[in-house]
C-alpha cells in the first residue's frame, strides 16, 4: 500500500513521498542528484541558527530537502552530527549559494508540532569557524512543487515572494502546476513518477534505506522515457505504461498526447524491436493526457477535450486506442475514479460517468458547486471512493478559497446527491485499512467511517452533524399547509452515549426564496434498548405555509443516528 503525500498533506502542497510498510511513513522520495566529495561547504555567523551552504551550480529552490553526510563540526554548537542530517532548504542566495536552518539532532517525525515541522533550533557560537571538512556530500531530492497553480512566470509568479521581506527570492521557477505524483505497483516493488518529470523506481528487496532511483539508471535501461505525466502498470498484461511522454525518435522532448509501453515484465527494455512488445501510440484528439484510469476491461485515457479506450490486443500490435466521445472535459488529473467497470469524473460544468457509454450524470446540486468553484485551482480537485456506504466523493476549492475546503458526494446506488464543508486533498479506500484514511492540509491523516466524534480536536469534540431536506409543499405551493404532528423514524443504534437523541426541526415559509417565518424544535431521545430500542413517539406542533422543511440534527458526543421514514400529519388549509 503506498501513500503518496504529494496528495496527503494537500494537492501539490506536500513536498515528499512515503510508503507504509507497517510500522509507519517511510520516506522514498527520490533523489535528484547527489555530490562529489567535497564539492559543499558551510559557513555560519556566531549566535545565528542560519547556515549558509556553498555548492557551484545546486540547482535546489526553497523548501528542498537535503541530507549532508560526511560534514566535519564547524567547532563549536554546530557539531558533525547537527550538519549531518536532512535540512530543508530556507532561502536561494544565488545559483550556487543557499541557506539552512541548524536544528538539534532528531527524526522529522520527532520535531512535529500538531502537524507542523517545528525544529528546535542550534546558534552558532564564536568557534564555529571550519567549513565543513573536504568529504562533504549532499544527497538531493526531487525539486519541491508548487502548491497552487500558477499561469504565468512574471513578476509574483511562482515561488516569487516566498521569502520574508528583504530576503532572497527564488531565482527560477521550475513549473507553473501543481505538484502531483501518480504511483502503481509492480509485483511488490513500487513505480512513482512526478507529473511532468522522470519515472522512479523503488525495489522492496533493498530495503527502507533506500530512496527510489530513475528507471533510466538501472542497468540495461534502453529508450526509457523521461517526461511523463501519469505511469501505470497495466494489471492483466503487466506492462509499463508511459502517458504523455517523451518518443522514442524524440528523447527528452515531451509529446503531452503519446503514449509508450514497456515490453512485458520489464522496466529498462523500452525500445521497440520485433523480439518484444514494447511500443508507441498517439491520440488523435485534444492538446495533453490529463489523466489515465483502468477498469477491469480496459484502460480509460482522458485529454483534455475526449475520451479513448486503451486495450490489449496481444502481438503484434500489443495496444489499440479507440475514441469513444468527443466534447468531454475533465477537471483535474485526480477527479476520476473507477468503480467496477464504471468510472466516474467531474467535469468542467457537471458530473459524468462511463459505463458502457458516456452519460451526464443528473446532478441536484450542480449550480450550487460549480457556482462556487476556483476554476484557477481546479487541478486540485480529488475523487475518492468510500465504498462501505457506495460513495463518489469529489473534494475541491470553493470561489473563496486558494485550497480545498468543499466536498460534494454522489452516491451511485441511491442517486442521492449531498454536500458539505471539509478540506481533505487524497483518500485510501477500506481494504488494505479496515476504514478510509483521509489527509488533511493541517498535516495530519484521519481515519473515516469510525467513531462519532471530531478527532481533529483534542481531544475529540461533537460533529455538528444535519440532514435537512428541501422545500416541501402541497399542490405546487397554490395552498397552504397546515401542520399538526410530527411522528419521527429514527435509530441510535451503536451509540456510545447512553442518552443520546437528535433535534428534528420543521419550519416553513410562504415564499419561494423567503425567510422561514415559523420553526418548531422537537427533541428525540432514547428511552430503552430492550426489548427494542424505542425513542420518543411523536411532537404536536402547529405549522403554517405553502412550503416547509424537514432538518434533524445532533451535536452532541457519542451520538450516532439513522433516519428512517419519518411522518408529518399535514392538511391543506386554503390560500390565505
Amino acid at each position: 500500500m503506498t501513500l503518496s503525500l504529494d496528495k496527503f498533506i494537500g494537492v501539490g502542497t506536500s513536498l515528499k513521498y512515503y510508503i507504509d510498510q507497517g510500522g509507519g511513513l517511510v520516506d522514498i522520495t527520490p533523489l535528484r542528484r547527489t555530490t562529489s566529495a567535497g564539492s559543499t561547504t558551510f559557513a555560519a555567523t556566531n549566535g545565528d541558527a542560519t547556515i549558509t551552504v556553498t555548492e557551484a551550480s545546486h540547482g535546489a529552490v526553497a523548501n528542498d530537502f537535503v541530507t549532508f553526510s560526511a560534514a566535519a563540526s564547524l567547532g563549536g554548537n554546530i557539531t558533525a552530527a547537527v550538519l549531518n542530517q536532512e535540512y530543508q532548504v530556507a532561502t536561494i542566495v544565488n545559483d550556487n549559494n543557499y541557506t539552512i536552518e541548524a536544528r538539534a539532532v532528531a527524526n522529522v517525525g520527532d520535531i512535529t508540532v500538531n502537524g507542523q515541522y517545528t525544529p528546535i533550533p542550534v546558534l552558532a557560537n564564536s568557534s564555529d569557524t571550519g567549513n565543513g571538512g573536504s568529504s562533504v556530500v549532499a544527497n538531493y531530492q526531487v525539486n519541491v512543487g508548487l502548491d497552487t497553480t500558477v499561469f504565468s512566470n512574471g513578476w509574483s509568479a511562482g515561488t516569487w515572494g516566498r521569502q520574508g521581506w528583504g530576503q532572497a527570492a527564488d531565482v527560477t521557477v521550475l513549473t507553473d502546476t501543481l505538484r502531483i505524483w501518480s504511483h502503481d505497483n509492480f509485483g511488490e516493488d513500487l513505480l512513482l513518477n512526478v507529473r511532468d518529470g522522470g519515472v522512479f523506481y523503488w525495489d522492496a528487496s533493498v530495503g527502507l534505506g533506500t530512496r527510489a532511483t530513475n528507471l533510466t539508471n538501472l542497468a540495461g535501461a534502453t529508450s526509457t522515457p523521461t517526461i511523463v505525466k501519469q505511469i501505470m502498470v497495466s494489471d492483466r498484461d503487466r506492462h509499463i505504461i508511459a502517458f504523455g511522454c517523451d518518443t522514442e525518435a524524440n528523447p527528452g522532448v515531451q509529446d503531452p498526447l503519446a503514449i509508450r509501453f514497456s515490453s512485458q515484465e520489464s522496466l529498462t527494455q523500452w525500445a521497440t524491436t520485433s523480439e518484444n512488445t514494447a511500443g508507441e501510440l498517439r491520440l488523435g484528439s485534444g492538446s495533453e493526457i490529463i489523466t489515465a484510469v483502468e477498469t477491469r476491461q480496459q484502460i480509460l485515457v482522458f485529454t483534455d477535450e475526449s475520451l479513448y479506450s486503451m486495450q490489449f490486443l496481444g502481438p503484434p500490435f500489443t495496444f489499440g486506442i479507440s475514441l469513444i466521445s468527443e466534447n468531454t472535459t475533465i477537471k483535474s488529473p485526480l477527479s476520476s475514479i473507477a468503480v467496477a467497470d464504471s468510472v466516474f469524473w467531474m467535469g468542467q460544468n457537471e458530473f459524468f460517468v462511463y459505463d458502457g457509454t458516456v452519460r451526464r450524470l443528473p446532478c441536484t446540486v450542480r449550480g450550487h458547486v460549480f457556482n462556487d468553484f476556483n476554476n484557477s485551482q481546479s487541478e486540485k480537485v480529488v475523487a475518492a471512493l468510500n465504498s462501505k456506504h457506495s460513495e463518489i466523493w469529489w473534494f475541491y476549492p470553493s470561489a473563496s478559497s486558494q485550497n480545498i475546503d468543499k466536498y460534494v458526494v454522489f452516491n451511485y446506488i441511491e442517486n442521492v446527491w449531498y454536500y458539505g464543508i471539509l478540506g481533505r486533498t487524497a483518500w485510501i479506500d477500506q481494504g488494505i485499512y479496515d476504514d478510509p484514511i483521509a489527509a488533511s492540509s493541517d498535516g495530519y491523516l484521519y481515519e473515516h467511517e469510525t467513531g462519532f466524534d471530531d478527532g481533529s480536536t483534542s481531544p475529540s469534540s461533537a460533529i455538528n452533524a444535519y440532514i435537512e431536506s428541501s422545500q416541501m409543499d402541497l399542490g405546487d405551493g397554490h395552498n397552504f399547509s397546515f401542520i399538526s404532528r410530527l411522528i419521527p423514524d429514527i435509530t441510535f443504534i451503536n451509540s456510545s452515549d447512553p442518552t443520546p437523541s437528535a433535534t428534528m426541526t420543521l419550519k416553513t415559509r410562504n415564499f419561494p426564496g423567503g425567510n422561514y417565518l415559523q420553526t418548531v424544535d422537537s427533541s428525540v431521545e432514547k428511552s430503552t434498548s430492550v426489548p427494542v430500542e424505542q425513542f420518543t413517539t411523536q411532537a404536536h406542533v402547529r405549522l403554517r405555509g405553502r412550503s416547509f422543511a424537514l432538518k434533524i440534527s445532533s451535536n452532541e458526543k457519542g451520538v450516532a443516528w439513522r433516519l428512517g421514514f419519518p411522518r408529518i400529519e399535514i392538511r391543506q388549509d386554503g390560500r390565505k
